[in-house]
């Protein structure tokens, strides 16, 4: 048994989980010998391992640490250095929490505008899309319940496609989800697994909520060992993956009052940079103005489940089109609000 992983695994059972984790942790001794490493870079193997519709969520904090939530600390796309079933080991052996952890209260998330109306829908669908697409419809309604609940908490963005593009948005970049910094937005989705990823947005934007995973702000594959995996609350496996919520009052149904801004910001730029180099640059024509709805005319919101949002293919919604060479068309999707300076 290495020296480096019982000293590991006890120093953050002895910070984090107290005598209970302590115990816990001398149970995980006997599961692996692989060491862990102190927040090492991420392998590109265990990327992989994430990849093909079971990508490792990497939602590890807010941008900032809040005054009222210094527990918070932000550490990006951080894994422990283990491999995929060495990893799946670990994450059997952590206990679901015995912590309360309720039903998220009903929202519905109505945009300011039609753009907003539409990068939402397209922003939450990516993420159930790229994240859990060979998942059960309960496993990526969990993925869609994440992802709102940190729309919700004042540790995040109060934007859909601000949480979802958290990382890439902010300066020094850094990986939130991990379809939003590996490449995966090279490939555009398609097909009726897209069909029924927008469906499931939808449905979750105008208000329906996914019960089991209460007010969890993190998942990730069982096949990753993230850094923060004993430092939360687990409270459900569904499917492949673990979710969490943040232990103590941070992570009571009460800390979840932040306000949905309504403006949703787009990715454009930063997608754009993300995409692989193998994938080339596309070409941009200038951009009109989206058409927008007039002053004093009624604002879009959401009815009970718009079905009509869940087309089988990305709604236009008259947003600025753009000239992509065809090898590249629809890569990211928000390229084509990039304007010409930017490129």
């Amino acid at each position: 048994m290495s020296k480096s992983l019982m000293v590991n695994l006890l120093i953050e059972a002895a910070h984090w989980r107290g005598r209970e984790a302590g115990c816990l942790a001398l149970l995980l001794l006997s599961a692996s010998c692989v060491p862990l490493q102190a927040a090492p870079a991420p392998s590109k193997d265990l990327l992989a391992a994430g990849r093909g519709g079971q990508a490792a969520a990497a939602p590890a904090g807010p941008s900032t640490t809040l005054a009222e939530n210094p527990a918070l600390a932000e550490e990006g796309m951080v894994l422990q250095s283990v491999s995929p079933t060495d990893a799946a080991a670990f994450n059997a052996a952590i206990p679901l929490a015995q912590v309360s952890n309720p039903r998220a209260a009903s929202m519905v998330f109505r945009a300011a505008d039609a753009a907003g109306l539409h990068r939402s829908l397209q922003c939450l669908a990516e993420a159930i899309y790229y994240e859990a697409r060979s998942e059960s419809e309960e496993g990526q309604r969990a993925v869609a319940q994440v992802v709102l609940n940190r729309v919700r908490h004042p540790g995040y963005p109060a934007s859909v496609c601000g949480v979802v593009y958290q990382g890439p948005m902010r300066a020094g970049g850094g990986c939130q989800f991990t379809f939003t910094c590996d490449g995966s937005l090279g490939l555009p989705p398609a097909g009726v697994a897209w069909q029924r990823a927008r469906r499931i947005a939808s449905e979750a934007l105008a208000g329906s909520v996914y019960a089991p995973v209460g007010h969890a702000t993190h998942y990730h594959t069982q096949q990753v060992l993230p850094v923060w995996a004993y430092r939360l609350a687990k409270v459900a496996v569904i499917g492949s993956h673990n979710f969490y919520r943040i232990a103590g009052d941070l992570g009571a149904p009460s800390a979840f009052r932040q306000a949905y801004s309504g403006r949703e910001p787009s990715p454009a730029a930063v997608i754009a940079a993300r995409l692989p180099i193998s994938l080339g640059r596309p070409t941009l024509a200038a951009a009109a103005a989206p058409d927008l709805p007039k002053p004093g005319a009624p604002l879009p919101v959401y009815a009970a489940p718009a079905e009509e949002l869940a087309a089988s293919e990305p709604v236009n919604e008259k947003l600025p089109v753009s000239t992509v060479r065809e090898e590249y068309r629809n890569s990211g999707r928000y390229l084509d609000e990039v304007a010409p300076a930017s490129r």
